[in-house]
């Protein structure tokens, strides 16, 4: 078994405070240790605890992530990065203390090359910023992870969300990043050229690496233009398979869609009594097309002939931009939306993804699943990739609780793994999901991958306690 790299010790506080004292003649007031401002730091929106850092640095450049990293190397002071703190498994935790380097005033857009369809964007930038600029300029970044999360924390935990059946993942459209390795030197991953065959692709390796590798500063992504129509449209099954089904005869005759959003039962009723609507509270597919006004009608009704053939009802359309985002506002809220089948209940949420022929069965499994453990929970799928989240409403001040949760998702992520998928589709790994890495990917591939941590990072100071799973 390959060596384990080096985990730093907690600092003692003698060392964070002569860090402390370093940073602040270098930053000043941009350096805090107020319990406040770590605690947010801290941030987990998961069912892991909040183990905040010891200090916070708002940094505004490479340059000065840089120093920052240099001065913590010294001392073997673990380093975290903080976008946005919308990650979900754990990824912003601090469980040894250290250096919160917060990359939000790092928000300057760089460069936009309409010509090239591309744009070079600081890690603080987030994906509404980044949209609202490009708008005028008739072109748009298609990753759309729900949250409006920051550009770096998308790269670092390789992010998709709803468009990712047509316009791909992260590690699609990010063509070149800038980043700042353990030791304090500043790399450039690869030019802006749309392919390359001239050595080893650093780029896709930080892509996902979640802060263990490097700090993403600085990110060239590819860019669409804003089609001239689109369309959206909701259809009701009488099953999640009759669903699935649907949107995978469509994906299968080459149907080119957008986006294709599954919502289960529970998940509709949470919509209904959230946003006001009246849909029929059995599993729904939520779609959009782009392309010409011609286009999108003639895939609308390729669909519709589609659904109905799976046994599905009506598939309503509409055009206009107010009725379209009347619909997928009610998708993007659905979060707060499930929230309110359980008051004062802790949202969990995970997600896992299985080949899309898997995906039918596996979330009626997981449905079978939740109905025996008598949670409250539910289920939004992206379709067209295999990919679903389950969101659960748990006590966590209930010991029998926990710990059927714990045993939830331990099975949720197996289930997935026996069908030839993986524990996370988009999430990421972070703490929560570590102990499941062997099972997914092997002994060997984990030695690999720890190989590569300890090349990059020998003092273990990036992130540490994320990813990897723990030595035996």
């Amino acid at each position: 078994m390959t060596h384990d790299p080096s985990t730093p010790q907690r600092p003692s506080p003698e060392t964070i405070r002569a860090l402390t004292d370093e940073l602040k003649r270098s930053f000043g007031e941009r350096v805090s240790a107020s319990k406040a401002i770590r605690t947010q730091h801290g941030n987990t929106l998961t069912w892991g605890q909040n183990a905040p850092p010891d200090l916070v640095v708002f940094a505004e450049s490479t340059q000065e992530v840089s120093a920052i990293i240099r001065l913590a190397a010294d001392r073997r002071v673990p380093v975290i990065a903080y976008g946005t703190g919308t990650s979900l498994e754990g990824h912003l935790n601090a469980p040894l203390g250290g250096v919160c380097i917060d990359l939000s005033r790092m928000n300057r857009i760089v460069d936009v090359r309409p010509q090239d369809l591309d744009c070079t964007v600081e890690a603080g930038v987030t994906r509404l910023a980044l949209n609202h600029h490009l708008r005028d300029m008739g072109l748009f970044f298609p990753i759309d992870p729900g949250a409006d999360a920051s550009i770096g924390g998308m790269t670092a935990t390789r992010a998709s969300g709803t468009a990712a059946v047509r316009y791909g993942t992260m590690r699609e459209v990010v063509l070149s990043l800038t980043a700042v390795l353990a030791n304090g030197e500043i790399i450039r991953t690869s030019s802006r050229a749309r392919k390359s065959s001239a050595g080893y692709d650093l780029t896709r390796l930080l892509i996902g690496s979640e802060g263990t590798l490097g700090i993403i500063t600085e990110i060239t992504l590819r860019l669409n233009g804003i089609p001239e129509a689109i369309s959206s449209g909701i259809c009701s099954f009488p099953s999640v398979k009759q669903a699935c089904d649907a949107a995978i005869t469509a994906i299968q005759w080459g149907i080119p869609i957008a986006r294709v959003e599954l919502l289960d039962d529970m998940q509709v009723k949470a919509c209904n009594l959230h946003s006001g609507l009246d849909l029929p509270e059995t599993p729904l597919l939520l779609l959009e097309f782009h392309g010409s006004p011609d286009g999108v009608r003639e895939q609308s009704e390729r669909f519709g002939a589609i659904a109905a053939d799976c046994g599905g009802g009506t598939f309503n359309w509409v055009t206009k931009p107010e009725e379209r985002s009347r619909l997928w506002q009610a998708r993007h809220d659905a979060h707060w939306a499930s929230k309110g089948l359980r008051p004062g209940a802790d949202a969990v949420v995970t997600d896992v993804c299985v080949p899309i022929s898997r995906l039918a069965e596996c979330v009626e499994a997981t449905q079978r699943d939740l109905a025996e453990n008598d949670f409250v929970a539910t289920i939004v799928g992206h379709v067209g990739d295999g990919n679903f989240h389950v969101q659960l409403m748990v006590d966590h001040q209930d010991p029998r609780e926990s710990a059927a949760l714990t045993g939830f998702v331990d099975r949720l992520v197996q289930r997935a793994i026996d069908m030839d998928g993986t524990a996370s589709g988009e999430h990421g790994i972070g703490q929560m999901k570590r102990k499941y890495m062997i099972a997914e990917h092997g002994a060997e591939a984990i030695d690999a991958m720890r190989a590569i941590k300890a090349a990059l990072d020998p003092l273990g100071i990036l992130n540490p306690g994320k990813i990897l799973p723990q030595m035996p």
